[in-house]
């Protein structure tokens, strides 16, 4: 089977970065996705939000360079994550399993040794 998703979006928040058991980097954002398309001579926008997840090195560098409203192409595969809460219900959500991450938006001010990388990519560890 293939599974490969390519988006281009907007941080909805500042990143999220914690470590697993065994010291891993994740680190977890959102990407707003606008849609234009024109109905009846009406041009209208669909937004969508979507969850972001790296790993590793990756996680390491999206989390100390992206924020709030940088805009970013992501490479990647979706998954589905399923769990079950503490009052029994079972619970699902998808998610892009990041294997690619272009910086597209440079933040302001930064000398140069501190600038971003374009691109960061790394192999999911599980």
């Amino acid at each position: 089977m293939f599974n490969k998703i390519i988006l281009v979006g907007n941080l909805t928040k500042d990143p999220e970065v914690r470590y697993t058991p065994a010291g891993t980097p994740v680190t977890n954002f959102r990407i707003a996705v606008n849609h234009v398309y024109k109905q009846n001579n009406e041009v209208k926008k669909d937004t969508m939000f979507i969850d972001i997840v790296t790993f590793g090195k990756q996680a390491e560098t999206c989390g100390q360079y992206l924020s709030k409203g940088g805009s970013v192409l992501v490479e990647g595969r979706l998954q589905e994550r399923r769990w079950e809460t503490e009052d029994g219900q079972q619970r699902s959500k998808y998610e892009v399993v990041a294997q690619s991450v272009r910086f597209l938006s440079k933040k302001q001010g930064l000398p140069s040794a501190e600038a971003p990388p374009d691109e960061t990519t790394d192999i999911e560890p599980f």
